[in-house]
């Protein structure tokens, strides 16, 4: 379905005026009712040969996409769990802007849940956070962050001209192919060079199977974690790795216990899709601007340091050997396929259930986005817990997000139901690895003096 999912827990106290959903929905309405990023709906006229196109909803009613739903009593983690994992497995009605807010009442303390839902399409991890800032605010009565920064909606192109445009495409495509073919080809030869000289990132289709690795269904099952911020970069600091290198090992961690418990550990690594901004770093169409690069999450080493030293060593060699690949080269390959030619692919794949018969692409998709690092406020309620939650695929029903917000990590754990149905066993795994590799990283710390570059990232 590839939409995007959010958990906001937020704190009502907060807000100006007591909490109503009526309340919210008309803040909704006034910050997002001229906003054409979530007025914009898929076109696609019957003769179109070519990609949809995006047109302004001139029928938008915000009704249709702020809606409402309570948590069963008692309230807690798995109840919730149950309601938003309902919710990102319902497909989007494709006539409307592709977007739904779900307030998510009967929680404990006077919190409430917010449940974001957004299709791939329009949106990725960085573009996503930049259109949920336009409801944020660094104080309850603040002004929204991004207010400023919207472009005005294109003028509707006439279905005549959408149908000449996919023709016009239709005729240049055998040399587009020809451009993207040759731009390929070279990449073959130096990936297999690195490969020999211990210098390239994994490649794909080598991920062991698990039992997340198959056809995937409709069905959803959440968890999420949050862990402190401090406790991550005191363990980056005392190791002299990256943020992103401790996440995955966290994550790596986890599943390792995950699977280990279930008796279906392989003895090879796991390998993780990790998913790339290019913003800013390819031009053409879409709203989604990601890339992705493979990483071997060295779940076949059992001590934690050791884990995450191994991690960071294939990191840095994943990151060299991603500068050599074009930043538009995914892309443009995923703009050059024929859409009705690939939703027909799509489905005779899923059909047949060839995730379940070839080598798994990847195990699943780690990914992590950057936050805002101070207290924000939801539409006047401030934000105590952010949980990203990706698309899961099929050949690889886990995905784990994670986002830096507040002065602490906050982790989304989103899979198919009937491939990993435990997935609170995963985000309490998440705690557990992050206590082991605080625990290595402050022996190391009392075992060495610190080194002047260590002296340097501390400061």
């Amino acid at each position: 379905m590839m939409h995007v999912c959010g958990l906001l827990i937020i704190d009502t106290g907060t807000m100006p005026e007591p909490y109503s959903f009526e309340t919210l929905r008309n803040t909704l309405r006034q910050r997002l009712g001229s906003n054409p990023a979530f007025r914009r709906k898929l076109h696609n006229p019957l003769l179109n040969l070519d990609h949809p196109v995006w047109v302004d909803d001139e029928d938008f009613d915000i009704e249709h996409h702020v809606r409402r739903a309570t948590v069963a009593a008692p309230g807690g983690r798995e109840q919730l769990a149950d309601v938003c994992a309902d919710i990102a497995g319902q497909p989007m009605d494709r006539s409307r802007p592709l977007w739904e807010f779900w307030a998510i009442d009967g929680l404990p303390d006077g919190k409430l849940a917010v449940m974001t839902k957004m299709h791939h399409a329009t949106v990725d991890g960085v573009s996503g956070a930049s259109l949920i800032s336009e409801l944020c605010s660094i104080s309850p009565g603040g002004e929204p962050l991004a207010s400023g920064n919207r472009t005005p909606a294109p003028k509707r192109p006439s279905d005549r001209d959408i149908v000449l445009d996919g023709l016009r495409h239709m005729a240049v495509r055998p040399v587009k192919l020809a451009r993207l073919v040759s731009a390929t080809i070279p990449v073959l030869p130096v990936w297999v060079r690195r490969s020999r000289s211990g210098t390239a990132m994994p490649a794909p289709f080598t991920a062991p199977r698990t039992s997340f690795n198959g056809t995937i269904t409709s069905h959803r099952a959440v968890s999420w974690a949050q862990m402190d911020l401090a406790d991550v970069k005191e363990i980056k600091n005392a190791f002299g790795t990256t943020v992103n290198d401790v996440v995955l090992a966290l994550c790596a961690g986890a599943l390792r216990s995950y699977l280990e418990d279930r008796g279906e550990l392989p003895g090879s690594p796991l390998l993780a899709s990790v998913p790339v901004s290019v913003h800013g770093k390819v031009d053409g169409p879409g709203a989604n601007k990601v890339s992705s690069m493979f990483a071997s999450i060295r779940t076949d080493i059992t001590d934690p340091a050791a884990r995450l030293e191994a991690i960071a060593a294939q990191g840095r060699v994943n990151k060299e050997h991603h500068k050599t690949i074009s930043a538009s080269m995914l892309q443009d390959w995923a703009h050059f396929s024929m859409p009705n030619t690939f939703g027909i692919a799509v489905r005779v794949y899923s059909r047949l259930r060839l995730a379940d018969r070839h080598p798994p692409v990847h195990n699943l998709v780690i990914s992590n986005v950057p936050g805002p690092p101070m207290p924000i406020y939801f539409a006047g309620a401030r934000i105590v817990g952010f949980y990203p939650l990706g698309p899961v695929f099929h050949g690889a029903g886990l995905n784990m997000t994670v986002v830096s917000n507040d002065g602490h990590l906050d982790v989304g754990i989103i899979a198919c139901r009937e491939l990993a149905p435990d997935v609170w066993d995963l985000a309490d795994g998440m705690t557990v690895a992050l206590d082991e590799l605080l625990t290595a990283a402050r022996a190391r710390q009392s075992a060495t003096p610190p080194t002047h570059k260590q002296q340097a990232m501390q400061a």
